[in-house]
């Protein structure tokens, strides 16, 4: 699975113009606020400049995942929105959690549809790393280095077929939702 960063950004390239022509959603390779890597609105995906090419591919498919998502259910924006608090309820991870796979299941399915299957490990190690970050993040409040929650071979998620969805404006503002 050792892929390189051209191949990285092939995918990339060919995934941002997928988004971009099929469903009208606007990329923009941008100064996103440090310390985020990226962020959405519900009509556009922004990528920080600054990442390699394998981080922002998976924040691109990521954030297309929670598009669709914030554009078909008011309770998957409130999710993703909400800063849980310090002490966030069994209850509000297991809900992230479900918020978390479904977008890297249409992340699937959108690569998928592009015919690219020669990353499904790859993205299904990429989204388990994430989640232990972000449910490090909001059990200690700690920011520790992503990497280190990285475990290959995680169960292969499934794709999830994408619904049909109008891409539209759903935030007034960037708010660097993505930690």
């Amino acid at each position: 699975m050792g892929f390189d960063d051209q191949r990285f950004l092939e995918v990339f390239n060919q995934l941002e113009h997928r988004i971009e022509t099929v469903y009208g959603i606007p990329v923009r390779i941008t100064d996103v606020p440090h310390p985020f890597t990226g962020d959405l609105d519900g009509a556009e995906i922004h990528v920080d400049y600054d990442e390699d090419p394998e981080t922002a591919l998976f924040i691109l498919v990521h954030l297309f995942g929670h598009t669709v998502q914030w554009n078909l259910s008011e309770r998957a924006r409130e999710i993703g929105l909400a800063v849980f608090d310090l002490e966030p309820t069994e209850e509000n991870l297991a809900e992230l959690k479900v918020y978390e796979v479904q977008a890297c299941q249409y992340s699937m399915q959108l690569m998928h549809d592009a015919g690219i299957r020669d990353f499904d490990q790859w993205l299904s190690d990429f989204a388990a790393c994430d989640f232990a970050y972000l449910k490090h993040f909001y059990l200690t409040r700690e920011k520790r280095a992503f990497r280190s929650f990285w475990e290959a071979n995680s169960p292969l998620i499934k794709p999830l077929a994408l619904p049909e969805f109008q891409p539209r404006k759903l935030i007034s503002r960037w708010n660097g939702i993505v930690v």
